[in-house]
């Protein structure tokens, strides 16, 4: 059976395995960084599973920073019918890529 972990990362919930590459929202952090995820919300080595409340004690993972980069642009478009009210806007999310190093043993 594998080993992964669940962690919250900028508020998003990942699951990630050793050397996996994952993307999640930006982290204030620069390429080639290493980077502590401490929030493991479970974690299952294999035999047992880990459950927090709401984190794991003591359990970090650790990983690397590879890229930053935004992704593609969806286009906001609000309209109300018999108005003359039209509005459009683009957005595209930040993002960074991470490559996980290590999972707790």
């Amino acid at each position: 059976m594998e080993n992964y972990a669940i962690v919250d990362v900028s508020g998003a919930q990942c699951k990630v395995t050793a050397d996996g590459l994952y993307r999640v929202p930006k982290l204030e952090a620069e390429v080639g960084a290493k980077v502590k995820l401490d929030k493991v919300l479970l974690w299952n080595d294999g035999k047992k599973v880990h459950v927090g409340t709401p984190y794991v004690k003591d359990m970090t993972v650790l990983a690397e920073v590879v890229e930053h980069g935004r992704g593609a642009k969806i286009i906001v478009f609000k309209k109300k019918k018999r108005k003359g009210y039209r509005r459009k806007r683009g957005h595209r999310q930040h993002y960074t890529d991470i490559r996980v190093t290590a999972l707790p043993r």
